[in-house]
């Protein structure tokens, strides 16, 4: 607001129209609790245009409350002559403006991580993310990934590469596993009681993070920097869902050694940092969940259950 009233004072016309937002995840919830809905399928089933009409009626409701603030605040704009999102006009300016950009040919079809809510069915803005922003925790979990090929495979046969994730539910769709290229990476000899692992076993983990998380009496048997472990061949931890080509270790600047193992699962489909490194390789994009959150019904073993379950 300061600089366009600056202007003004100092002679010049500054047109500033007002302009309310009337569409929204906030506008559909609101009306969906008048209506006692709780999810898309109840919309549906209400009618969408049926829908769009109440949600507008609640804007016009509403638009005289943001009138009053406007004035309170003492903000300059004309109130008389402002735009509506929900206006015909408006929104076939947004279809041009869109049209536009495909006649220069810059649209295209592609992947993107955002925030989604799956109760909604629908991406959510930031805006609408931070009214509903809350910290959580969540299990995270060591997974051992066993080494199939490269010279890691040939020199310690039966190494596991140590993988550390904090959303077990994206194992599913596993695609590679990311390593810091200046990191030092050790391998090292576990002993102990280890079930079906017998009494030792050898794993990859970086150097800053062992003595973190292993316990003690392991043995270092090997160090190497991280861009030595690309293209190492691995075993996924599920074979639930195809992903040709893939499955092998790859190099990304953001992965960091101060938590977990400096080994971090890739599944792009569900990570804005996973989708830039695998795509750099070439990897796949694979998505086995359905808009409503649970896992595919083809899918073996998850099939229709939610992802958090």
């Amino acid at each position: 607001d300061v600089f366009p009233r600056f202007k003004t004072m100092r002679g010049y016309r500054v047109d500033r129209k007002a302009g309310w937002d009337c569409h929204g995840l906030p506008v559909e919830l609101a009306v969906e609790k008048e209506l006692g809905f709780t999810g898309k399928g109840d919309i549906e089933a209400y009618g969408v245009a049926a829908f769009n009409q109440k949600c507008r009626d609640s804007v016009l409701r509403h638009v005289g409350e943001f009138a009053a603030l406007t004035d309170r605040m003492g903000y300059w704009v004309d109130m008389n002559d402002a735009y509506w999102t929900m206006d015909p006009a408006y929104v076939q300016s947004v279809w041009w403006s869109l049209k536009q950009i495909f006649d220069k040919g810059l649209l295209v079809a592609d992947h993107r991580v955002s925030p989604y809510c799956p109760r909604c069915g629908t991406g959510l803005s930031d805006h609408e993310l931070a009214q509903g922003y809350e910290d959580i925790v969540d299990p995270s979990v060591f997974v051992r990934m066993p080494v199939t090929s490269g010279s890691l495979a040939e020199r310690f046969p039966g190494v596991s590469l140590l993988v550390w994730t904090t959303t077990p539910w994206t194992l599913v769709s596993n695609t590679a596993v990311a390593v810091k290229p200046d990191a030092v990476y050790q391998v090292v000899r576990v002993a102990g009681d280890l079930g079906e692992f017998g009494d030792s076993e050898l794993l990859v983990i970086a150097e800053e993070l062992r003595e973190a998380t292993l316990p003690e009496g392991h043995e270092v048997l090997a160090s190497l920097p991280g861009r030595d472990l690309e293209h190492t061949g691995y075993s996924r931890p599920f074979d639930l869902v195809d992903i040709p080509d893939a499955h092998y270790v790859i190099l990304a600047d953001y992965v960091t050694t101060e938590d977990g193992t400096g080994l971090v699962h890739q599944a792009p489909a569900f990570g804005a940092d996973d989708l830039i490194s695998c795509r750099s390789y070439g990897l796949p994009v694979v998505n086995p969940l359905l808009p409503d959150g649970t896992f595919d019904p083809d899918v073996p073993m998850v099939g229709g259950q939610f992802f958090k379950a």
